[in-house]
């Protein structure tokens, strides 16, 4: 099949998906079937487009010309090809998670909610593989859409309110900030196709130049950049299976993987560099990295406190990226699949325990390491990455991003990066010695969580290891996206 092919391949499986699901809804075994079939074949298509990637070519596609000069196209450029990656391989492992969830939970409205997870996915490598900002910007839209009936899933005024949340703060920054930000380039570049070096030229003012990064930064709401994070937390009101789509697969992926995209093919690393207009963002970043470290040290809600974590540790890949130099972008770009594996083995774990014991606050784990050994020695490998010991691959990341923080001479984000490394271990570490080293309570008798679940979240505690030996492919995806 030709690239073009499976470009198109990529972007069809998983909605022609989502409709095989919904009319195998009356039989759960085919529904579920088909639902891993979709996954598989998503990961597929993506991997036959890695070589050529690898190789430097840019497969591309041009759909419809929705306005002279602007076409909803698709090109996979190695930032895009590693989301796809990333998502596409944890989509497999999510979905044989969800069928273990789901049905131990007897959770209702089942088939929407695979239907729903599938377009997501579509949507997500509509955004991974988008060849400008137009089309980046219809399939960002999209993706919050559609994932609006997940967060709701349980339909009550809990769900409905964190519903309104989600889909205020997304929706409300991509109108009122993203979409002007996007009419803005366009004026002045006369085009909204990605390219390495920015588009803008010089045709905005220094002082213009940081305004416009400002609408694009707190406009990609997905990127969770305070204050506009809250819609994060709220959702997690939503199956555990929907919190690591948020968070690990699609949402939060596609808010700062859209952030790197901008930071680096609209703005241009070279053209920003130096500019005292932009110096604004390190510092927004580094707060947002501290301050929702110190809430998830105070959250007792295990989920509250993972939401928390992920605020915190998508600001990482923000800061990484602003900090301009070839190190830390390659540290951002890396940092979204360490993270993306990290964070869906702890909320894999999370839903575990809740399903094995119906236990969501940390205050209640005591000696729950005992009992569910495999989960919570999953946890421990997720909780170590993201404080960034090795061997797992969140180390990996975070010592491009401080190794890009030294080179550029931000010697006071060196120690906000140390800081929050303690900030991380603070907030894990006493979980895990709850877990493993308190006395269950008397009568706690449960054990692990089904085996699909057990399954899972092994699988990825292992990606997270086996990252930190071979990180080869989004180490040599990385290096391109940032010119080494």
């Amino acid at each position: 099949m030709s690239a073009e092919g499976l470009i198109v391949a990529a972007l069809g499986v998983p909605a022609l998906g989502a409709l095989a699901i919904a009319a195998c809804g009356r039989r759960p075994d085919l529904r579920e079937t088909v639902t891993l079939a979709t996954a598989t074949g998503l990961l597929w298509c993506v991997l036959s487009l890695l070589g050529p990637v690898l190789g430097g070519a840019q497969p591309q596609l041009s759909l419809v010309e929705m306005l002279p000069g602007i076409a909803i196209s698709f090109r996979i450029e190695p930032l895009g090809m590693l989301f796809a990656l990333v998502a596409s391989t944890l989509w497999i492992v999510n979905s044989l998670y969800s069928i273990g969830y789901m049905r131990a939970n007897r959770e209702p409205r089942q088939t929407r909610f695979y239907v729903c997870f599938a377009l997501a996915l579509a949507c997500t490598i509509g955004i991974a593989f988008s060849a400008n900002l137009l089309t980046l910007y219809l399939f960002y839209e999209a993706l919050t859409l559609i994932t609006y009936p997940l967060v709701t899933h349980h339909g009550g005024e809990e769900a409905r309110r964190g519903g309104r949340l989600y889909l205020g703060v997304l929706l409300g920054t991509s109108i009122v900030l993203l979409l002007p930000a996007i009419v803005i380039t366009w004026s002045v570049a006369g085009t909204l196709e990605f390219a390495r070096g920015g588009i803008l030229g010089g045709g905005l003012s220094n002082a213009a130049m940081g305004g416009l990064l400002a609408l694009y930064m707190f406009g990609i709401g997905k990127a969770a950049l305070m204050p506009f994070h809250r819609w994060l937390p709220a959702a997690m009101v939503a199956p555990t299976p929907v919190s690591a789509l948020l968070h690990a697969v699609a949402v939060v992926k596609a808010g700062v993987f859209s952030v790197v995209k901008v930071i680096v093919y609209v703005f241009g690393v070279d053209r920003i560099a130096g500019l005292a207009s932009v110096d604004w963002l390190p510092v927004v970043a580094g707060f947002t990295i501290i301050a929702a470290s110190i809430v998830a040290l105070r959250a007792d809600n295990l989920k509250r406190r993972l939401a928390y974590s992920t605020v915190s540790q998508l600001s990482y890949v923000v800061l990484s990226a602003s900090l301009l130099a070839p190190l830390s972008i390659m540290g951002a770009a890396l940092h979204i699949a360490a993270h993306a594996v990290s964070k869906i083995t702890l909320f894999f774990a999370a839903g575990a325990i809740y399903t094995a014991s119906h236990k969501t606050e940390v205050s209640q784990l005591d000696g729950i390491g005992r009992r569910m050994p495999w989960t919570m020695g999953a946890f421990a490998v997720g909780a170590m990455s993201l404080i960034g010991v090795p061997p797992a691959v969140g180390f990996v990341s975070k010592w491009f991003i401080f190794q890009g923080a030294a080179a550029s001479g931000h010697h006071l984000l060196m120690v906000v990066l140390g800081v929050s490394a303690l900030l991380n271990a603070a907030y894990f570490l006493p979980i895990l010695y709850a877990a493993f080293f308190r006395l269950p309570p008397e009568g706690a008798a449960h054990g692990e969580a089904p085996l699909p679940m057990v399954l899972a979240l092994c699988a990825t505690a292992a990606l997270t290891v086996g990252l930190f030996f071979y990180p080869q492919i989004p180490l040599a995806l990385a290096r391109q996206l940032a010119g080494i």
